[in-house]
């Protein structure tokens, strides 16, 4: 007794690359870029102000990144 099975090749969806924005990306670069050599400017002439101002540009920065992420993985 003989049986055969005809198996239909079965296709998979090909997986997708991210669809992030590259002027996105860019502008969120950009902003991160200013802020840095914003902070940076400042810590050096205000050197009184240095602690409070590295700060609160290092946490700009990060909130900065933290958006770009944010608006990055709400577009796919």
């Amino acid at each position: 007794m003989s049986c055969t099975i005809d198996q239909q090749p079965q296709h998979q969806p090909a997986p997708q690359s991210p669809n992030t924005d590259p002027v996105l990306l860019l502008v969120v670069g950009i902003v991160v870029v200013l802020v840095l050599g914003a902070t940076g400017y400042l810590c050096v002439v205000h050197r009184s102000l240095a602690g409070t101002i590295g700060a609160v540009g290092g946490v700009a920065s990060a909130l900065a990144a933290a958006f770009g992420v944010a608006f990055a993985l709400r577009r796919r």
